[in-house]
């Protein structure tokens, strides 16, 4: 299962905990990890193994949303900061309706990324 963590720069550090509270899960045989760059650089700092695309702003979101809808990437946990403005808005948008056009879970909180590691955990 290819899962897509992506983090805001405000919520970076929560996706590094995230990880780091389901390492075991994540770290599995049965899971892969695909990341925009610089929250990948984070996770791989963090002992993840993760193929990393571009960062956000640069395409990155946009390379995610493409694997969603060549049916590659089964799930996205995408830790967004509603506080911030983002100046790539529309990829980030187009993502979270690739996702939806594709029935792919999407998770944009942690709360929500729980539920969906517990649901396919089981």
């Amino acid at each position: 299962m290819e899962i897509a963590i992506i983090a805001h720069d405000g919520m970076k550090a929560d996706m590094v905990q995230f990880l780091n509270e389901h390492k075991a899960f994540l770290r599995s045989e049965n899971i892969s990890l695909i990341a925009t760059g610089t929250t990948g650089s984070k996770a791989e700092h963090a002992g993840f193994k993760v193929t990393k695309m571009l960062s956000g702003p640069m395409g990155g979101d946009a390379q995610i949303a493409a694997r969603v809808a060549e049916g590659k990437c089964n799930m996205v946990l995408f830790f967004k900061d509603p506080l911030a403005k983002h100046p790539h808005e529309p990829d980030i948008n187009m993502l979270i309706r690739v996702c939806d056009v594709h029935n792919v879970p999407l998770a944009t909180n942690e709360a929500t990324a729980k539920l969906l590691l517990k649901a396919i955990a089981i």
